[in-house]
């Protein structure tokens, strides 16, 4: 089997679109990119190709990463931010999709309705790949399980707590990729921000296939007890501004040293992670306010489990690129290989 003849022309909108195996390959894939950027093996898999890439959410990693993944498989990015684009205001998603699709080989979307680049992939007529919306971060899913596989070297049977707003993005992503991968996800939330049904049931539709034990629950000596990673998100997601509200809520849950011990499990076992931004200080505005306001100087992540042996945060940031490479060469390259050579055969 091939990659083109699984994959080519795909959108990735949401992780449920895959199979589990599409997933875990795309992981393996992304995992062999780094390895071959690492060893200076050319892997221009999308020379000539042109990508769009629609920000209406402003983002440091996502930008980042798809410029530099295009750049690297030989491609040229185009930014388009929200002073750019028109979606649904003085342009409709439908006439925007159509024009871009005629202009570019592949376009990745991060904005805030999930319904806006499922329309992109309707008309445009060339892949389109999620850079986060207001329910899913599909590319983002790639590289975390990256990352976790990484460290443990392979991810059937690990644990994984989520900690903070069950209900975001974040959170609905990493239940339902962790079910698909068999692995063991506890979404740690109070009971009002616990994840919506309809995201729970299709977790457990995975689950059942796969063998992943899920929880949600507000106990956190339940919720966090065995984890192999322990993952939190900032308590406020962009676009909205409850902040008195939810610091109120989830100031119990910040992953802390005391979280770290209650898991029972030693940094040979355990690792932290964040997507980031993290407020674990007050060295930006955000932080100051907050700080000013509620009196708090860390938020979801103290400072010290952020710089601890249990952290690995940058890492997974990095691993956006290579996800992210691995994603966009799988859909759009033509690439008529087996999938994930060794890499005898690619420096040939």
């Amino acid at each position: 089997m091939t990659i083109n003849s699984v994959f080519q022309g795909r959108s990735l909108l949401a992780e449920k679109d895959f199979t589990p195996a599409e997933i875990q390959y795309l992981v393996d894939f992304g995992l062999h990119l780094k390895t071959m950027q690492h060893e200076n093996i050319p892997h221009r898999y999308l020379e000539g190709k042109n990508i769009a890439l629609l920000f209406e959410k402003t983002s440091t990693r996502t930008r980042s990463a798809f410029t530099t993944a295009a750049i690297e498989l030989g491609a040229h990015p185009e930014y388009l931010g929200s002073n750019d684009i028109q979606l649904g205001k003085k342009e409709s998603v439908e006439d925007t999709a159509i024009v871009l699709g005629r202009m570019f080989d592949g376009i990745e979307f991060r904005g805030f309705k999930q319904s806006d680049v499922e329309e992109l992939a309707q008309y445009s007529g060339v892949p389109v790949w999620n850079g986060l919306t207001d329910e899913w971060h599909p590319t983002q899913m790639i590289a975390d399980f990256m990352t976790i596989k990484e460290n443990f070297g392979h991810l059937r049977g690990l644990t994984l707590s989520f900690i903070g707003d069950g209900r975001n993005n974040m959170a609905n992503s990493l239940l339902v990729t962790g079910a698909m991968l068999g692995v063991n996800v506890h979404i740690v939330a109070p009971e009002e921000l616990h994840p919506a049904q309809e995201v729970v049931n299709l977790a457990n539709k995975f689950a059942a296939e796969s063998g992943a034990q899920l929880m949600v629950t507000a106990d956190i000596d339940k919720g966090v007890k065995g984890s192999n990673v322990l993952y939190t998100d900032v308590w406020v997601s962009m676009g909205e501004s409850d902040w008195e509200n939810r610091v109120k809520l989830l100031k119990p849950y910040q992953v802390n040293m005391e979280m770290i011990k209650k898991t029972g499990m030693g940094p040979d076992d355990l690792i932290f992670m964040h997507c980031l931004p993290a407020f674990h200080d007050v060295k930006t505005e955000y932080g100051k306010d907050i700080e000013e306001k509620y009196g708090i100087t860390e938020m979801e992540v103290t400072d010290e489990v952020f710089r601890s042996q249990y952290a690995r945060q940058f890492e997974e940031a990095e691993n956006r690129k290579h996800s992210i490479k691995a994603i966009m060469a799988a859909t759009l390259g033509n690439l008529f290989i087996p999938a994930v050579p060794p890499l005898e055969d690619a420096r040939k």
